[in-house]
């Protein structure tokens, strides 16, 4: 953005870092020099909002300064892991400011995506890898495009150092830290399958229309964690179980995971599903 957009003051800063220099300001007596700060840019891009929860002085700071840039038409981004409602301990005049923008659901990149971003970061680095070596990678680190960039790092400090890149079997122990052994896979269907049992259910109840009250609750943990788990998008795990419309997805998430935050024993049951879908 800040390339696109040469005569824009854009800054960008993960939430606890923006934690991390609330203290400091008020602790070291600059919290205008703080505010001024995050106040006078064009864009503000804050990554995972969802660690402002229980902070209330932060949280009292980012609403200044939220409301600040809005009063001066600038732009805000946020990322979150979940949806606003879903974000435990966060006040509610946040909440609605966050619910008041444009809210876009961000899956995980697919295959093709990855090894594009493993491309574009290695030109930007001025280094190139075998197809095999960037197949391997995304292949291999498919949740988090962090990963994938701290892999590509690790192989171009090997090719700075060495003066040439890798092979296959040299770039596989540089990352083996980073790759794990595969688990055994685990699949929307497998996850619906999982649930079906645990509350001795049929899968064709749990994808089905029924209203019934033992059957609404299974089926909206499993939505919960086709999201939680495999970051599926709204939109797929409504057609998933039946064709339903992504709000019912949206409401199931946020109504299950607002429930483990509340109630120990059922994140507990949940977290016993859990265990059973990546049990081998």
């Amino acid at each position: 953005m800040a390339k696109s957009f040469t005569q824009k003051k854009v800054r960008y800063i993960p939430s606890e870092k923006f934690t991390s220099g609330v203290v400091s300001s008020i602790r070291n007596r600059e919290v205008e020099s703080f505010r001024s700060k995050y106040q006078t840019v064009d864009v503000l891009i804050i990554d995972d909002v969802q660690f402002l929860a229980g902070k209330e002085k932060t949280q009292e700071e980012f609403f200044h300064t939220f409301n600040s840039l809005y009063e001066k038409n600038k732009q805000i981004i946020l990322s979150s892991d979940r949806p606003p409602k879903a974000i435990p301990a966060l006040a509610e005049r946040l909440r609605s400011r966050f619910e008041g923008g444009m809210i876009a659901d961000i899956s995980y990149p697919d295959y093709e995506t990855r090894i594009a971003i493993l491309k574009t970061k290695g030109l930007e680095r001025k280094a190139e890898f075998p197809e095999e070596i960037l197949n391997y990678i995304a292949s291999n680190i498919q949740r988090n495009v962090r990963e994938l960039e701290g892999a590509l790092n690790r192989l171009v400090a090997y090719q700075k150092l060495q003066g040439t890149a890798p092979n296959l079997e040299i770039a596989k122990s540089l990352l083996k830290n980073l790759i794990s052994a595969p688990n055994k896979t685990v699949t929307a269907k497998k996850i619906i399958e999982v649930v079906a049992q645990f509350y001795d259910l049929r899968e064709k109840e749990i994808i089905s229309s029924s209203r019934k009250k033992e059957i609404v609750k299974p089926r909206q943990i499993a939505m919960y964690l086709l999201r939680e788990e495999l970051k599926s998008s709204f939109p797929f795990i409504g057609r998933r179980f039946g064709g339903k419309d992504h709000t019912t997805a949206i409401y199931a998430f946020e109504k299950i995971a607002s429930e483990v935050d509340k109630n120990e024993s059922f994140g507990e049951e949940i977290n016993l599903i859990k265990q059973r879908i990546f049990s081998v």
